[in-house]
């Protein structure tokens, strides 16, 4: 039965020269969970509805994308999109257009001093790594998600103990110096591998709806917080890879950290819901349980309805490209470089030659007149100063994304925004 257990916490030796907080023991409680693959769900009747709608929105905005031309580009954007909020959460704050900046920069071998930058772009590159791993029909394992997190902290200080799991208490809140008054205390690191195995074994079953295993194991990955940092953003991206391995999703990822972060209240609130004390079928068990679920599932209702309105709006974009683009060949490589713009809304003459697989000239040819219509404008990123072309209303789209998903209203003309976000211009 899960339960609080007592430890008392005693300084090291060299905390000698530190505040006095710093030299200071005392008594701290740990909480040890159930075991996942232990544990029988009950799911209120409200909260299953609720799972059920989720998971049908989920499905329709993944079928509707598959059947679109921008397919790929959506999906893209969307993961940026997600792991930007990702990252929000954890205070990391960086605007969609220089993120894209910085992003494009790297891809030219110009790698971003942005430490916030660096650290985000490895966020996509960690959760593009693990989608496409689960994507492919590998399991969801310890060592898949050790490897995301060595993936996540590898531009950062702490890239030694990428992948590692910690050797050593953490703790939530409180004192930086002993979890004595700390807000929460996870499991006591000896347990972490036992319990990380078990939430993998859960990850990879079939007994519960998609939408409701994936708010399960991320509760539970937060409650064993297995490494010394970097757990929140492995724990959202292990969201996508249940959704993955469960093909709820197959190209398109909704931005479910990016509603998470515009309720942060309540979605502490619903983690915490969710570590109860004594038998997991007891009342308090099972009401913790539907509080986190109908939560969660709001909040995958939420961005994938903000999702397909943006999918809605890039075609609209391009509608609006095509139309003042005027009379092409239907093949021509200008109207291929509109295909592929949302996905990379900053590129060279270069990229755009090898995506399309156009000659030089023709794609030189196909950049002036995308020009003339002022589709796309010369800009130039990162230290070297490179010359890229930037589509400005896709830029300009993605912001707006971030702005729609973090008012509580979906609309910051309506309700203001709930955490920082980009400017409009």
């Amino acid at each position: 039965m899960s339960h609080f257990e007592n430890r008392i916490w005693t300084p090291a030796p060299d905390a000698i020269g530190l505040p006095r907080s710093a030299r200071q023991g005392g008594a701290y409680h740990v909480y040890i969970p159930d075991l996942l693959t232990a544990r029988t769900f009950s799911i209120g009747g409200t909260e299953a509805a609720d799972v059920a709608d989720a998971e049908r929105a989920i499905i329709e905005l993944d079928r509707t994308a598959t059947a679109l031309v921008d397919t790929e580009a959506l999906a893209r954007l969307l993961l940026r999109a997600e792991s930007v909020a990702s990252s929000h959460i954890e205070g990391l704050q960086i605007g969609p257009r220089r993120l894209l900046k910085a992003d494009a920069a790297r891809r030219y071998g110009d790698e971003p001093r942005d430490i916030t930058a660096a650290e985000v772009l490895a966020n996509i590159d960690a959760m593009a790594y693990s989608i496409h791993a689960v994507s492919n029909g590998e399991l969801i394992t310890p060592a898949l998600i050790s490897e995301t997190h060595r993936r996540l902290l590898a531009p950062t200080s702490l890239a030694i103990h990428g992948g590692e799991t910690r050797t050593q208490q953490n703790w939530i809140g409180g004192s930086s110096y002993n979890p004595c008054s700390a807000a929460f205390i996870p499991p006591p690191w000896e347990m972490v591998d036992e319990l990380l195995t078990d939430l993998c074994a859960f990850s990879n079953g079939d007994s519960l709806p998609a939408v409701a295993q994936a708010a399960i194991a991320h509760a539970q990955f937060e409650t064993i917080h297995p490494f010394i940092d970097g757990n929140g953003r492995v724990g959202r991206a292990l969201i996508h890879l249940i959704f993955r391995r469960r093909k709820l999703t197959t190209g398109v990822s909704p931005p479910v950290s990016l509603i998470l972060a515009t309720r942060a209240r309540d979605y502490v609130a619903g983690l915490t819901a969710t570590r109860y004390e004594g038998a997991p079928d007891s009342p308090k068990a099972r009401e913790g349980l539907n509080l986190w679920l109908g939560e969660f599932a709001a909040a995958c209702k939420r961005a994938t309805a903000d999702a397909a309105v943006f999918e809605e709006r890039i075609r609209a974009i391009q509608d609006g490209w095509r139309s003042r683009l005027g009379s092409v060949r239907k093949h021509s490589v200008a109207l291929r470089i509109i295909e592929l713009l949302p996905g990379t809304p900053i590129l060279t003459i270069a990229e755009a030659q090898k995506m399309t697989g156009a000659s030089a000239s023709s794609v030189n040819e196909a950049i002036q007149r995308l020009q003339v219509a002022e589709i796309i404008v010369p800009t130039v990123v990162g230290r070297k100063r490179k010359q890229v072309y930037q589509a400005t209303d896709v830029v300009d789209a993605f912001v707006a994304l971030e702005r729609q998903l973090a008012s509580p209203a979906a609309d910051t003309l309506v309700e203001e925004p709930v955490r920082a976000v980009p400017a409009r211009t």
